[in-house]
């Protein structure tokens, strides 16, 4: 990762400030609804461009590993997540839907990072990152349906419009964009450039969100901490059973960190892309899903720096 995908949070932290700041400025919020959207599509058009699904088949070459992080990640983690959510955030279905996007979705980008900073097994790590975001993008909208379709908030026509304008769309694009391409050192320099500016379309899209629905957020404060202490949970205990499961089948440390940073990790960006086109006047779903990386990031760099202090005994 450069020094820009590292500063990651430093800038979503800055691109939600200037957003509150700049509340008041007219011209600004008129504009802020498209910046929204049309920057998330971009931002999710680099992700698809970036990750080589072609490698895929790699994921499956420790099957160990593949069977157990899938099974936390898209069996255990929804199911407890649900626990979770319907446990402390039952009173406010917004609240709990964000929630549960949030803890849905396996990490895509920066749980590489923090595998590396706690020397885990970072090619595994990689091998696995293909699978985990085709089957998000198929996963998560059942679920969603699944579990909350009676609330009268989960509309099946506004999920696949979402999925089609923000997800199928950007993602048919890069195919078409590197099977078109075939200079390999052009090819190479536009997936560059995507990447290294994933981070930017990312922090103009929270910009707009945040300008936009300022006054929501501000209305909402007390509700957001809310959100805090299921995530806490989520994180300690996924911990825990990370540690037990890596022991039981008798993981290396390499591969229990591995292990760890793909089931605990989030990829909050692609689930607010979602919830966004999905709930434009449910604002609390989009907002929950931009707070949590702020409170997921300092516990993940935690976690890292735990993981390292237990590789003395593991």
């Amino acid at each position: 990762m450069n020094l820009l995908e590292k500063s990651e949070p430093i800038f979503i932290f800055v691109a939600i400030i200037f957003g509150l700041l700049f509340k008041d400025v007219d011209i600004l919020t008129n504009i802020s609804p498209h910046l929204i959207n049309i920057f998330l599509a971009l931002m999710l058009f680099a992700i698809f461009l970036d990750v080589p699904l072609k490698e895929i088949k790699d994921s499956f070459k420790n099957t160990k590993f593949t069977t157990t992080s899938l099974v936390i990640n898209f069996i255990w983690t929804p199911l407890f997540g649900y626990f979770l959510g319907d446990l402390f955030l039952n009173s406010n279905i917004n609240l709990f839907i964000g929630f549960f996007m949030l803890i849905l979705t396996p990490c895509t980008d920066w749980y590489l990072l923090f595998t590396k900073m706690a020397k885990g097994n970072v090619p595994l790590s990689l091998s696995i990152l293909p699978l985990n975001l085709i089957l998000q993008l198929i996963l998560l909208p059942a679920y969603l349906l699944l579990f909350f379709s009676s609330s009268n908030t989960i509309q099946l026509v506004d999920l696949m419009d979402s999925l089609i304008t923000l997800v199928i769309i950007p993602f048919i694009t890069a195919q078409i964009i590197k099977y078109i391409i075939k200079n390999k050192n052009a090819k190479k320099k536009i997936i560059s450039f995507f990447s290294s500016s994933q981070i930017i379309f990312l922090c103009i899209a929270i910009f707009g969100l945040f300008n936009t629905e300022a006054s929501s957020l501000f209305e909402n404060l007390n509700a957001i901490g809310f959100i805090l202490v299921p995530l806490i949970l989520f994180f300690t205990i996924n911990f825990i059973l990370d540690y037990l499961v890596s022991k039981k089948l008798e993981f290396n440390y390499d591969n229990y960190v591995s292990l760890t940073l793909t089931t605990l990790a989030r990829n909050s960006p692609l689930a607010l892309a979602i919830a966004i086109q999905s709930f434009p006047n449910n604002h609390l779903i989009a907002i929950a899903l931009v707070i949590g990386p702020l409170i997921e990031l300092p516990i993940l760099y935690i976690v890292s720096r735990v993981l390292l202090n237990i590789k003395k005994i593991y």
